[in-house]
């Protein structure tokens, strides 16, 4: 009776040190707030509109991530992250149930990370929180037009391999490839992304590239790049996006940013579908270029409060196509916020985005939209939110 109960008690005891090593974590966010929109594009002209919305700043999420101890600084790790809307509770992305993020692999105190699945590429891990876009403090409603280089994480990557190495001496360094997951079709929608980042004491830089290869005609629906993310340049051939950015930090954490970034995609909307720019115009043509120049700087009035202002021009260049104009649109984009931390884990933020366009040569696809609010009818918008964010 003695063997059998220190027995019990021995295999209790290594089951209580195997579930010491593993770890799961239920987390997420919750943001919803009312916005006014000074302009949006109806029916019969425009008019003004009042709003409630789910993610105005931070896209409301749930997930689930863990990691096992292997010993050796090995560990085995996952993520599965799913976005809703918290003002009816549908999900986004498509209606997949993890479409933000879906990936496993391993992971090594000494090399890296290698996963696998849906994932987000370099321009989201390394470059995004330099913006005031992304998980910068300004969020969706800092958007760069049609987030045409991905800085707020509208495109993800699925059938992708990726590797993010661990740091040295202050720089990290990944690549990552996805495949089209398409007999006889290995070129059409798969990607390949590069990035790199270096941080020592108050500076942080990092540069991506990450390139899209789809046919211009023929829609690959199982491939790299999903049309259900709400990237507006889905529909379309090769698509190419370059990004840089470095900050600096205070030590009060204040911050100043800046950012460049640059995009081209090809055989826009050739593919049977044309895109959809702004939720409400569609575009088709040869290609559309992007050039972003973003200034961005956040000061802390005291440690629970927050005020930030973000610059960003964007140059554009439609080179047209059959009864698309040619057009060189160009926006002047203006954010600022203020943001209140009720306790560590829910804050409120007031914010404005004036956004301003120019050139668009009478194409609607280049109103005035700011994030994915319906597009203006003409080429100004504005708007204001008020909003809660609340992380668990």
């Amino acid at each position: 009776m003695k063997f059998k109960s220190l027995t019990i008690a021995t295999l209790a005891l290594f089951a209580g040190a195997a579930h010491a090593q593993s770890s799961v974590t239920l987390y997420g966010l919750i943001d919803a707030g009312v916005a006014y929109t000074n302009s949006v594009k109806t029916p019969t002209g425009g008019a003004s509109e009042f709003q409630m919305a789910s993610g105005l700043v931070s896209t409301s999420r749930w997930g689930l991530r863990g990691s096992e101890d292997l010993g050796g600084g090995l560990h085995a790790v996952f993520q599965l992250e799913n976005g809703f809307m918290v003002n009816n509770g549908t999900f986004k992305n498509g209606g997949d149930e993890f479409g933000r993020q879906a990936w496993v692999g391993l992971s090594s105190d000494k090399f890296g990370t290698l996963t696998m699945g849906r994932q987000y590429d370099f321009t989201v891990d390394y470059v995004q929180a330099l913006s005031a876009t992304g998980s910068g403090w300004g969020g969706n409603l800092a958007a760069h037009p049609f987030d045409n280089d991905n800085m707020d994480n509208d495109q993800r990557l699925n059938n992708s391999v990726k590797f993010s190495s661990a740091t040295y001496a202050g720089f990290q360094v990944g690549a990552m490839y996805a495949f089209s997951n398409d007999a006889g079709q290995f070129s059409n929608n798969n990607a390949y992304a590069f990035g790199a980042r270096y941080a020592n004491g108050p500076i942080t830089a990092a540069a991506s590239y990450l390139q899209i290869n789809r046919s211009p005609t023929a829609q690959n629906l199982t491939g790299a790049a999903s049309t259900g993310d709400s990237d507006w340049l889905a529909y379309g051939g090769e698509q190419q996006i370059w990004t840089a950015a470095a900050q600096y930090k205070f030590a009060n954490n204040a911050s100043v940013g800046v950012v460049y970034s640059h995009s081209v995609t090809y055989d826009i909307g050739n593919n049977g579908s044309p895109s959809l720019l702004g939720n409400s115009a569609p575009l088709v043509g040869g290609s559309m270029k992007f050039d972003n120049f973003e200034i961005n700087g956040r000061y802390f009035v005291r440690p629970d409060f927050s005020l930030g202002a973000a610059y960003t021009y964007t140059m554009g260049a439609f080179s047209g196509g059959p009864g698309y104009a040619a057009a060189d649109p160009h926006w002047n984009q203006v954010t600022v916020q203020a943001d209140y931390l009720l306790s560590r884990s829910t804050d409120i933020y007031l914010m404005g985005v004036y956004q301003h366009v120019a050139g668009g040569n009478g194409n609607q696809a280049f109103n005035a939209g700011v994030y994915n609010m319906t597009q203006s009818s003409g080429n100004t918008q504005v708007v204001a939110a008020v909003g809660m964010r609340h992380r668990f």
